[in-house]
């Protein structure tokens, strides 16, 4: 063995190594009955699989129906947002006012965007009369609700050396037209209609007025564009499958007419294909909803079936041609079982641990349990339905069949009287294999390429120091990305780049960045506002940030009138009597709760609006803003909340950033007690984590210095990372401990040899196939 065992070793060491090796041995023995069992009964382990995927296939046409809260997918199942959202509804009302600014502070309700841009080098305000226009269109839209419209300016010029402000120009408008549903179900699908009809409009007026750029977005663009990211990857998805299918053929294929084996590879993927449906149809008959990150699954479900496919494919080359075929395919499963069912264990464990309470996003929850139910179904469908085609592909080998045409090979001297043409496509071998040749599948163009040059130059001693040196770099990029982690969850990015939304949302950033979302300020206790220090209190709580507030203006009106307000009855008096009854402070109505007890009346709530300045990253600092405010709400003798409906989205960046560290580092923990008994030597153990937690913490720091952000897919990702290094380390590893080579050069070799081939056929695969993909596949590639 490559680990040997110093003289002097203890008993405890050696009962440990006896358990470990029976362990192992009473596993491939149970494989090697496994695989006798299905040799001998192929047809009902093809069958069973087939029926299954019928049954289940039906219901995922019957059952299918998308998931239309992407609220409750994207946003933390336990989110203080929603608390304060659920605080702040029930001290106001959600009924829209058509006089009330930022009526949408509760919830977006419905609404109707739109972005005028005027082209480079244009001034928008000399394009009033379209803006008219266009504004007219939409209030004489047929089934128009009431609303109230809020417009602002982008891309602002200023008169130089004006002291008021004045604006030169500008270059973009943006209109938002807010809908009065009053939570009606009726009234909001009148208002769902009046939306599909305000794009429509929109789009019709984009073509007429050629001179100006529209974009528009409404409350159910983001959902109706989330959707659309699956319809959209439909024909990538395809294309995809058949390069998976194409590569997996031509690298499961040799000269060798006999032994070589392109149906098993074409097979192999069909294998995960239909596991991946009778997946899809358990995750319905469960009542399951779709969404779009599934779309996922399939690719990930992919890279692991295959790694099995491949190794059995390589297990059964390994086997000795003298054995009858039923023979060959225990042995196949013996050698390769063990270690596929590790993988397969960590697989469906990582997943779990994601699919479990802890995890406080859903759409990774909903992911997690699809790809654990996927991982079993890989595991059944690979030595059932996968392992009765490499019966009968072992039986027509044995059986001298062509294994493209299944037409008996001639002889050697029929061939040799035939043409070349004849001879190549129906050459078994017999010119290159010798009698003394042990292994005939070694003219396979990757064992080829392996044996004869990768394994001699990865093990050159004047290689190896550029390797290390290279691993160092690596190391170092790794370790400096991770420390410049970006923590965020950007909803565009769960969409289609060429959709409508992420058009909006562009536009929207580059030139409707300076200010954050508006903040609702709530205060939820009675406070004496008539006091100088709440006063003081309240200024000093607002300062940075500009206000909408019903107390600045009231203080502001009882400075203009020189009126007394130093108590409460005054100030109340004075509030109710004459401030609100002004038709221009009369919308503050709306902003404070009164309550009477007695003739007294008191404020037992009340609440203002703050809006920062910002950059571009608009929304990185409003979540700052957030984690500044948050804080001071528990110190300050003023009890208030902050909310806007978009921090219930922000809410996940803290999140994003410590679940795959989380479930990364317990997935290396069980790596470490499961290989622990699946290993001869310990120390092999230490190897594997090593090499696990390099590869996960390289992707987390690269993927980092990439651009990529912290969200749900790229949790996803992360956890996949972590399975998919087990699956191509694991059997290196596992190979290399045990090999009885006498040199660790020549077990490095052996275990290239044994499994390099099935690793590159995987790898090409996955990679072949993924960048094909319009959503995953960009997702998956960077990560």
């Amino acid at each position: 063995m490559c680990f040997l065992r110093r003289p002097g070793a203890s008993a405890g060491w050696i009962w440990w190594r006896m358990l470990r090796q029976v362990i192992h041995r009473g596993l491939q023995s149970f494989f090697y009955k496994l695989g006798l069992f299905v040799s001998r009964h192929p047809v009902f382990f093809l069958t069973v699989p087939a029926v299954l995927t019928i049954i289940f296939g039906f219901s995922l046409l019957n059952r299918f129906q998308p998931d239309t809260d992407l609220e409750s997918l994207v946003a933390p199942s336990h989110s203080l947002a929603k608390i304060e959202r659920s605080l702040a509804s029930s001290l106001f009302s959600l009924d829209q006012s058509k006089s009330q600014l930022y009526s949408d502070l509760h919830t977006p309700g419905r609404y109707g965007r739109v972005i005028l841009l005027s082209k480079p080098g244009g001034n928008i305000l000399h394009q009033a009369d379209v803006i008219l226009q266009i504004h007219r269109a939409v209030l004489e839209m047929k089934d128009g609700r009431s609303s109230f419209i809020g417009h602002q300016l982008g891309g602002v010029m200023e008169v130089p050396n004006s002291k008021d402000q004045r604006v030169k120009s500008a270059r973009a408008i943006q209109i938002t037209y807010y809908l009065q549903t009053y939570g009606s179900v009726t009234q909001d699908l009148i208002g769902e209609k009046w939306e599909s009809e305000f794009c429509k409009l929109m789009h019709k007026m984009q073509l007429d007025h050629q001179d100006l750029q529209l974009y528009s977005l409404a409350s159910f663009s983001l959902w109706k564009d989330f959707h659309q990211t699956s319809l959209l990857a439909r024909g990538k998805i395809l294309v995809s499958l058949m390069l998976i299918l194409l590569t997996a053929t031509l690298s499961s294929s040799m000269k060798d007419c006999l032994r070589s084996k392109p149906f098993l590879g074409l097979l192999g993927v069909l294998t995960i294909c239909i596991s991946s449906v009778t997946a899809a149809g358990i995750f319905f008959i469960t009542d399951g909803k779709y969404n779009s990150t599934l779309l996922g699954i399939p690719f990930f479900a992919m890279g692991h079936g295959t790694k099995g496919v491949f190794e059995l494919l390589s297990g059964w080359r390994r086997t000795r041609e003298n054995l009858p075929f039923k023979d060959r395919v225990a042995d196949a499963y013996s050698d390769v079982m063990v270690s596929y069912t590790m993988t397969s264990s960590l697989y469906f464990i990582a997943f779990g641990m994601g699919a479990s309470p802890f995890t406080n996003i859903e759409a990774v929850k909903v992911f997690c349990q699809n790809m654990c139910v996927s991982i079993l179904l890989n595991y059944f469908y690979i030595f059932s339905f996968f392992g009765s085609c490499l019966v009968f592909a072992g039986q027509l080998e044995q059986n001298r069949y062509h294994s493209i045409f299944c037409c008996k090979i001639p002889s050697a001297e029929y061939l040799d009287r035939k043409p070349v043409w004849f001879q190549t496509m129906m050459n078994d071998g017999h010119h290159h294999t010798s009698h003394h040749e042990t292994n005939p599948y070694q003219h396979h163009f990757i064992q080829h390429f392996l044996r004869e040059h990768y394994n001699e130059w990865i093990t050159n001693i004047y290689v190896k120091p550029f390797v290390v040196i290279l691993y160092l770099i690596y190391a170092s990029f790794s370790f400096m990305g991770c420390l410049q982690i970006n923590d965020g969850a950007n909803i565009i990015n769960l969409l289609a780049s060429e959709s409508p939304s992420v058009s909006y949302a562009l536009i929207q950033q580059k030139y409707f960045s300076n200010y954050s979302p508006v903040i609702g300020f709530y205060i939820y206790e009675p406070l004496e506002y008539w006091n100088g220090t709440v006063q003081e209190d309240l200024k000093t709580l607002s300062q940075g940030f500009n206000t909408v507030s019903w107390i600045e203006q009231y203080y502001q009106y009882l400075r203009v009138g020189n009126f007394s307000a130093t108590n409460k009855s005054d100030f109340i008096s004075i509030l109710q009597s004459s401030f609100l009854k002004k038709p221009e402070f009369q919308h503050f109505k709306n902003d404070i709760i009164f309550s009477k007890a007695g003739d007294e009346n008191n404020i037992i709530a009340s609440r203002l609006y703050l809006v920062a300045r910002t950059s571009e990253n608009t929304q990185r600092e409003a979540v700052e803003l957030l984690e500044k405010l948050r804080p001071l709400s528990l110190i300050q003798s003023i009890k208030f909340i902050v909310f806007n409906p978009t921090f219930v989205f922000m809410d996940h960046y803290g999140l994003s950033v410590t679940m795959p560290v989380l479930i990364s580092g317990f997935g290396i923990l069980l790596v470490l007690i499961l290989t622990f008994f699946l290993v001869i030597h310990p120390l092999g153990n230490f190897w594997l984590i090593l090499s696990v937690t390099s590869i996960e913490l390289g992707v987390l720091g690269l993927m980092t210095l990439w651009n990529v952000d912290m969200d749900c897919i790229s949790i996803l990702c992360l956890i996949y990372t972590l399975n998919f290094a087990i699956d191509h380390c694991a059997p290196l590893l596992y190979t290399f401990v045990l090999a009885t080579e006498h040199t660790r050069t020549q077990c490095i070799k052996n275990s290239l040899q044994e499994h390099g081939t099935a690793i590159l056929q995987n790898v090409s695969s996955f990679l072949i196939g993924c960048p094909c993909s319009v959503t995953w596949g960009n997702w998956i590639c960077k990560n």
